[in-house]
């Protein structure tokens, strides 16, 4: 059942993605399942809905990023937008991050089970992650202010980087309250196929 849906969802936003890494995106699911029997890995427990609000919203943003791009998903919990992403764009190189061990771990075990060679996992606080890395694309699910957002993961972006902010309705009075070092590249609206929501993506620069 996630396979079919997974891939017409993927079908419905342009996606050509291949049977096999619709297998693998429906085996994430499979494995988030048997982990939130203990874990509570997500509230979202409906296979239909974990596929529309996790895997679909995940690759919603998929036509946004450059080829060749490292990005980095901050908050990643179990592992979106960053897996999904990594599974069908093997040009991309994306490291999941997040501060939570019990979620870090899943990160791992679902990382090394379904052979992403693309990605890796990060168990820390971003502000404090100490690394020279630095990305092309940094995104998250997870922040609920784009101030918060871009002061924290800043500092983690290449020169022409871009922040990519995933939002339900239109922040209007997120994006007033930026400061002025932050310009709003574009917002686009997003529409995710099963997913009964609105959704937007901020796309922003320094």
């Amino acid at each position: 059942m996630h396979v079919d849906a997974i891939a017409h969802g993927a079908a419905a936003l342009g996606l050509a993605i291949s049977p096999s890494d619709a297998a693998r995106l429906a085996s994430h699911l499979v494995l988030i399942e048997k982990w939130n029997a203990v874990h509570n890995l997500t509230a979202v427990r409906d296979r239909a809905r974990m596929v529309a609000q996790h895997v679909i919203d995940s690759l919603s943003v998929s036509q946004y990023i450059p080829h060749g791009a490292t990005v980095l998903d901050v908050g990643s919990g179990a592992g979106f937008p960053g897996l999904p992403l990594a599974i069908t764009r093997p040009d991309l190189q994306v490291t999941v991050l997040d501060s939570i061990h019990k979620k870090v771990a899943f990160l791992q075990h679902s990382i090394a089970t379904l052979k992403i060679h693309n990605a890796t996992s990060v168990c820390t606080r971003v502000e404090a992650w100490s690394t020279d890395e630095r990305f092309s694309i940094v995104v998250s699910r997870a922040f609920s202010g784009l101030q918060e957002f871009a002061a924290l993961c800043r500092p983690l972006l290449a020169p022409a980087g871009r922040l990519f902010a995933m939002k339900g309705v239109y922040p209007h009075d997120e994006i007033a309250r930026l400061p002025s070092s932050v310009m709003i590249e574009s917002v686009a609206s997003l529409h995710v196929p099963g997913l009964d929501a609105v959704r937007h993506l901020v796309i922003a620069k320094f």
